[in-house]
């Protein structure tokens, strides 16, 4: 026992706080120009935006300490979904979702003899492949809230699921045994809630899976995933070589400027779109709202240039697929948040920007919301995830679907 306090007391700050420790890096993100007014100091925006495109979308919600934005941002997709297809829109649970996900990766931590990342992390996949194995809950039936918090706090439950599974990945009894899964089990439901088998909603009774068919309705098979890199065949299916891929997925492989050609295709079809991407630039303001790539990497700026990178629309850097390769390949851009793309918006001199839905609550300039260039999608998207209806038929027809 002594050993496996020990285990628990070294594992946590490895995944404890990486969803904070984001949130901190980049919290300094912003424009430090104010002015004065007779009631005292106020942000003085220098971003105007325009709406062109604002699809239907539920409210801002917040993650909280947990690496969840995966679920989050995809059961928003998932919501927006129903209601393109004219259903009643209901806040999903993304914390069923993600129980799903650690009950299903905890397994291939083990069989893999945990050669495998671990960590609250997942993918947009990972939503839909929970939802056709095991179905979905509204939130008021499961929010994951089981021990007295009111908001996500992962970072215990994480460094013993972790503890347990290098326990049982050690073999200490030279053979497993068939009790490891069920103590798993207990503990995540001891932190998260027991899944439920049975539930009344709107005055009917549901499983999971008959809730999923009946109420919200979307059929997996639907639904397509793609990334762009320079170091596999375009338009057809590789592996998508990511830490918290945990699953194995595959996903097309499409140049770079197909990206944002997909986005706005679905955007003008009606489709939103689950992005995931790397938010950890200095360049991306969560306080300010707007995220672009400027011509100068931040080590060759001065310090006014710095200070006010945030101060209205500046100019944008050529992004090239080399350019992205590369920054994949020396970690500049890792796969560290997922959102969801709910519309575009154009600033005050014409440039066009995704209106982006996050997972971190409301409490920024444009209330949860986060306009982002095209330049941005296009050098730091690791995948994106759409109803295949939204994909332009040209690039349908070359990937075969």
């Amino acid at each position: 026992m002594k050993q496996l306090l020990l285990v628990i007391v070294v594992a946590m700050p490895i995944f404890a706080h990486a969803q904070d420790d984001l949130i901190k890096k980049i919290e300094n993100n912003k424009s430090y120009n104010t002015y004065k007014n007779g009631w005292g100091d106020v942000d003085d925006k220098k971003y105007h935006f325009n709406t062109i495109i604002d699809l239907e979308h539920t409210d801002v919600r917040n993650q909280a300490s947990s690496g969840t934005c995966w679920s989050y941002s995809t059961n928003s997709f998932v919501e927006s979904e129903m209601m393109r297809m004219g259903k009643q829109p209901i806040e999903l649970s993304p914390i069923f979702s993600a129980h799903c996900v650690y009950m299903d990766k905890g397994d291939a931590y083990v069989r893999m003899h945990g050669g495998m990342s671990w960590g609250d992390g997942g993918e947009c996949h990972d939503v839909i492949n929970m939802y056709a194995k095991y179905g979905a809950v509204p939130q008021e039936v499961y929010t994951g809230l089981h021990y007295g918090t009111t908001k996500n706090k992962f970072a215990e439950m994480q460094a013993m699921l972790k503890a347990m599974l290098d326990a049982v990945v050690s073999n200490p009894n030279g053979k497993l045994t068939p009790s490891w899964k069920k103590a798993y089990y207990d503990v995540m439901d001891s932190y998260l809630g027991s899944m439920p088998e049975k539930f009344v909603w709107d005055g009917r009774s549901y499983t999971p899976k008959t809730f999923a068919a009946e109420r919200v309705g979307i059929h997996p098979e639907d639904y397509v995933e793609m990334g762009s890199v320079l170091t596999s065949p375009f338009y057809k299916k590789n592996l998508f070589m990511v830490p918290d891929n945990w699953a194995m997925q595959q996903v097309y492989n499409v140049q770079m400027n197909d990206l944002t050609d997909i986005i706005d295709n679905a955007l003008n079809k009606g489709f939103t779109v689950a992005w995931a991407t790397d938010v950890s630039e200095k360049y991306f303001s969560w306080k300010n709202g707007v995220a672009y790539v400027p011509e100068k990497d931040y080590d060759d700026m001065n310090d006014s240039e710095k200070k006010y990178m945030f101060d209205g629309p500046k100019d944008e850097r050529m992004i090239t697929p080399e350019k992205r390769q590369i920054a994949f390949d020396d970690y500049e851009t890792t796969d560290d948040h997922g959102m969801h793309i709910v519309g575009m918006a154009e600033d005050q001199n014409g440039r066009k920007y995704y209106k982006v839905k996050n997972s971190w609550g409301d409490k920024n300039d444009y209330k949860g919301f986060i306009y982002v260039t095209k330049a941005y999608v296009r050098y730091k998207t690791t995948a994106i995830l759409l109803h295949k209806n939204g994909v332009p038929n040209r690039l349908r027809e070359r990937m075969g679907f």
